[in-house]
């Protein structure tokens, strides 16, 4: 690639673990033709492996070798996609007897394995190949001339499994790709037994397994909740179960509806925001009640209790649902009054 007046230079920056060679067998190419295909063609030129959707650079060095200034002009022409491919130079001018790097970035989009467009009997196409021309003007003289260098692209999957094999299998191409069919059948299972801990987790299990969950834990699921809400109950359903019956319960269940501060701070009942009053007292009992100062006639209920809630927005709490909770919290003997304040 050398020129009396510009000489080029083409070095990847990654090197290939393996490429495409004209040595491969006939039974290797039958077997590439139904899981990746390639073209059993290798071309005089500059190799790179592209792993989608990593990016891959390839240093373009540009040597002026004559006494003149030359404008440059640099462009990649492929039988692949142009928005693969973006140029990156220094400027456009380089002077007598010096040089210059322009940067080419191959970039494939992460869906590549997965393209949808191809019809009956047709397989991917993995190798591709281009010219890089340089075209140059020699200043004084005017002269226009070009210079041109192969590029072989290769698209492969990144493959774990040749992790595990020595350097010297590592080299074949056709071992790498016929791996990665097994990886691909298998390492979802083996992702999936790394992370179990977080399908059994309500706060991080995917939408579908939170029935599952649910009925895990014998907890219905109300159509009214939010999704955000129905994991934070699931999450707490045994708590709740434990407390079920009593303030602390139905404090907890409110709380995770509402989002309103449990308030474990604050002594006082009356100043939190989710404020459970018991209606206490002995009732009307000769001999230890004074009338009319702490005793009345027609008195209080007994087991009576009030819920006072003081939400931070007005969206905050749904009165009906709230209600809905009390219902299926409190004591069957018991009675209430709700206010929202």
């Amino acid at each position: 690639m050398s020129s009396q007046i510009l000489h080029l230079q083409l070095t990847p920056m990654q090197l290939p673990n393996a490429i495409q060679t004209s040595a491969m067998g006939k039974g290797a190419d039958d077997f590439s033709q139904t899981a990746f295909s390639t073209q059993n063609v290798v071309r005089a030129g500059c190799d790179l492996v592209v792993h989608p959707p990593e990016p891959s650079e390839i240093v373009l060095q540009l040597e002026n070798l004559g006494s003149r200034m030359l404008r440059l002009n640099v462009r990649v022409e492929g039988n692949f996609p142009a928005e693969w491919c973006r140029i990156g130079m220094e400027g456009y001018e380089l002077a007598p007897r010096s040089r210059m790097d322009a940067v080419l970035y191959f970039q494939v989009p992460a869906s590549f394995f997965e393209n949808p467009a191809l019809g009956n009997g047709q397989s991917l196409v993995l190798d591709y190949h281009s010219r890089i021309h340089v075209h140059y003007t020699e200043e004084g003289t005017g002269r226009q001339l070009v210079e041109t260098a192969g590029l072989n692209l290769y698209i492969r999957p990144r493959s774990l499994y040749q992790q595990f094999l020595p350097a010297l299998y590592r080299e074949v191409d056709f071992i790498g790709r016929f791996l990665k069919i097994f990886e691909q059948a298998f390492e979802p299972s083996v992702q999936t037994l790394d992370v179990l801990w977080a399908y059994l987790d309500p706060m991080t299990a995917p939408q579908t397994l939170l029935p599952f969950l649910a009925h895990w834990v014998a907890w219905p699921i109300d159509r009214r909740w939010t999704l955000e809400r129905q994991r934070y109950l699931i999450r707490s359903a045994v708590e709740l179960y434990r407390w079920r019956g009593t303030r602390r319960g139905l404090r907890l269940y409110i709380h995770l509806y509402t989002d309103l501060p449990l308030d474990e701070h604050i002594t006082r009942e009356a100043d939190k925001h989710i404020c459970i009053e018991e209606i206490r007292g002995e009732g009307f009992i000769l001999g230890n009640t004074r009338l009319g100062e702490d005793a009345m006639i027609g008195g209080g209920r007994p087991y009576h209790f009030i819920v006072r809630l003081r939400p931070q927005r007005s969206d905050q709490v749904d009165e009906q649902l709230v209600r809905h909770i009390i219902e299926q919290e409190k004591p069957a003997f018991c009675t209430y009054e709700l206010y929202v304040e």
